[in-house]
């Protein structure tokens, strides 16, 4: 399994309503240093299935979304994570 597929393998894991920075998904996909990686394999994630949308900075702020803070903000809210 590549460093890629064991993140989405992580992310598909977050539930609903729920979430995980992206030094925890790097921890659990077996690399914990990089969590700088692990934002940029999802900023070119196009696959539906991979809610990269529930990975968020350290610091609590939500982050990108390729290029769409906004709707990743709005996807947040829809599942109940923030108001």
């Amino acid at each position: 399994m590549t460093f890629e597929q064991a993140i989405h393998k992580v992310v598909k894991t977050i539930p609903k309503g729920k979430v995980l920075t992206y030094k925890q998904v790097a921890q659990k996909a077996g690399r914990p240093m990089a969590f700088r990686a692990v934002g940029n394999i999802l900023n070119k994630n196009i696959d539906s299935k991979i809610p990269c949308h529930r990975v968020i900075r350290s610091d609590g702020k939500i982050g990108g979304y390729n290029g769409l803070q906004g709707q990743k903000r709005m996807l947040l809210v829809e599942e109940g994570y923030l108001k």
